[in-house]
């Protein structure tokens, strides 16, 4: 026998006062899910560079969308042979709409010509994520699952010959790993089949002033890789 809505409104009022909370607000989702369209995030896999663009920019796929000001896709040579990844935009890169700008840009700018590279030139710089996170907070693992494809179809558009991965998050985002970033250091790794080298985060440099010796070995160790790499 099925109940009327009087009926389940006066089972509802002999429930104790926590199930008839959840009770409420399992009622509510049923209700927003009904209304709410499900956003489907589209397949990159075989897209060009401008329609890929076109995509991220307007992308939906995440809560990021509903907070960020712009996109940021990435800048430099869409042929380079070095691709740089750091892990998100922060505040002046979600206003200006590229990735590493402010002192931790410069500094990565630095960072470049210590090894005769130049921003845009051979050199590609982008995020694991395109959107900025609320008050700079980590990436949620969801936010990461919705932007690899955008990553992945970058990579193979570019074909770098070698991908720095700038901080612990983007190493462990394009290695699919929890170790330290002391762990991955000093190894080739791999993503897509590209190799990939590991060092530290520009903005983490610069609060940790002892750590960049560490950084330009790392720097040194890629630019041999890339030396082999280009003679082979």
């Amino acid at each position: 026998m099925s109940l009327t809505r009087e009926d389940k409104l006066r089972e509802l009022e002999l429930l104790p006062a926590w199930r008839l909370r959840v009770a409420r607000a399992g009622k509510v989702a049923e209700s927003v899910a009904d209304v709410t369209p499900v956003v489907l995030q589209p397949d990159v896999s075989a897209i060009s560079w401008d329609a890929l663009q076109q995509v991220v920019s307007g992308c939906q796929a995440c809560s990021l969308a509903k907070t960020r000001t712009q996109t940021v896709f990435g800048v430099g040579d869409p042929n380079a042979d070095w691709l740089f990844v750091g892990e998100a935009p922060g505040a002046e890169e979600d206003k200006q709409g590229q990735p590493f700008v402010g002192a931790a840009g410069q500094l990565l700018d630095n960072m470049l010509a210590a090894v005769q590279l130049k921003r845009g030139n051979n050199v590609y710089i982008a995020n694991v994520l395109k959107c900025r996170p609320p008050q700079n907070r980590d990436p949620q693992g969801e936010e990461v699952v919705k932007c690899d494809p955008y990553l992945k179809r970058q990579v193979a558009l570019i074909q770098p010959k070698l991908i720095i991965a700038l901080g612990k998050f983007a190493a462990q985002s394009l290695l699919g790993s929890d170790d330290t970033i002391g762990a991955m250091r000093g190894k080739l790794h791999d993503y897509q089949g590209v190799p990939v080298i590991v060092t530290y985060h520009p903005a983490y440099l610069l609060r940790s002033l002892n750590e960049k010796a560490k950084a330009w070995e790392d720097l040194c160790f890629a630019r041999a890789t890339m030396r082999q790499l280009q003679s082979a």
